[in-house]
């Protein structure tokens, strides 16, 4: 079975342990996921949480490629609605000039946070003027390569530095539109299917990209690999996501119940609906990890899985990552 394994860190922040602990934990994974050889280590960005210490992946990702020597790093991913994508830009070329060839942009569309932090992330835009995703994406696409045709209102701006070659650039989504953006502006592109594991959205998505590149998306999931079956599934038991919709059509998807009451709070509406959902965990031995990896691959061609693991202890996560490397391992192996 060929695929690459990468992993996906929250950096979240265990029962009586503090944000500093948290991110120690993350840059000690991220150095021993390099010595496991995991392909890429991404870490991801949330606002104003008690339970996650990343709100700046940016800062983080320069830290761990510091840390480290040959794994790729980026972010799973920068919340691109908040920022202007001149800046962007500029900041993964500056990181791809400090660490040439590991450097990865992965970009999400969801606020990484509540109403009000949004609102303060967003004091300063022009909700009159605020731009729809697709052209903010395109806009960073052409930044990225040096600068916006002649025609754009900004044409004229260079972003600088001028690295050697490009940051690999992701984005990251969960529907066949997505994926068709990615295609259309030459993305790469991971389903999060960690949270929307519907197969036949994840099927849809996965042929939307490979109709337009040729090739499969990544796929990023929850994977606990313990030394028991048992252990596992007691560790992820409780896991649920809430997804909530608001009278706009919109949903979110929010940890907690008593969270996605706030954050309909926080938009001022009452008129809401909550809907409980027990996400798709793989989990289980590393053997049995592997082998429904194993059949994810062999269904749908994957060659890459980003792995999110669903739990807040270091200790935890640090052997879920050994077993699942070491099985991998093994595996490849076997079929070399």
């Amino acid at each position: 079975m060929t695929y690459l394994l990468s992993l996906l860190d929250k950096s979240p922040i265990p029962e009586a342990a503090s944000a500093q602990q948290a991110l120690a934990h993350t840059v000690k994974l991220a150095q021993r996921a390099e010595q496991l050889g995991y392909h890429r280590y991404w870490v991801a960005e949330h606002h104003g949480s008690k339970v996650y210490a990343g709100p700046a992946p940016e800062i983080l990702v320069a830290h761990i490629l510091a840390k480290t020597s040959r794994i790729r790093v980026g972010s799973g991913g920068v919340m691109l609605q908040h920022y202007s994508p001149y800046k962007v830009a500029e900041v993964f070329r500056l990181l791809e000039a400090l660490a040439p060839g590991r450097v990865d942009l992965g970009v999400g569309k969801a606020p990484g946070g509540m109403p009000l932090t949004t609102r303060a992330l967003q004091a300063l835009h022009d909700p009159d003027r605020k731009p729809a995703f697709d052209a903010q994406l395109a806009q960073l696409d052409a930044f990225l390569h040096g600068f916006v045709p002649d025609g754009h209102p900004l044409a004229g701006a260079v972003a600088t530095p001028q690295p050697g070659q490009l940051p690999q650039r992701w984005l990251l989504g969960g529907s066949p539109q997505s994926a068709a953006l990615a295609a259309r502006l030459g993305w790469d592109f991971v389903y999060a299917g960690h949270f929307n594991g519907d197969a036949d959205n994840i099927e849809a998505s996965i042929a939307a990209y490979r109709k337009a590149t040729g090739r499969p998306p990544a796929l990023a999931l929850f994977a606990l690999a313990t030394q028991t079956q048992e252990q596992a599934e007691k560790l992820v038991q409780g896991l649920r996501i809430y997804k909530l919709h608001l009278p706009t059509g919109q949903s979110f998807n929010l940890p907690s119940l008593e969270g996605a009451v706030e954050f309909a709070r926080q938009t001022g509406v009452t008129d809401f609906r909550t809907e409980e959902q027990r996400p798709y965990v793989i989990a289980g031995t590393a053997d049995h990890v592997r082998a429904e990896l194993d059949a994810l691959h062999q269904r749908w061609g994957i060659r890459e899985f980003v792995i999110d693991t669903p739990v807040a202890g270091f200790a935890e996560r640090l052997a879920s990552i050994e077993l699942l490397a070491a099985a991998h391992k093994t595996a490849q192996a076997l079929a070399a």
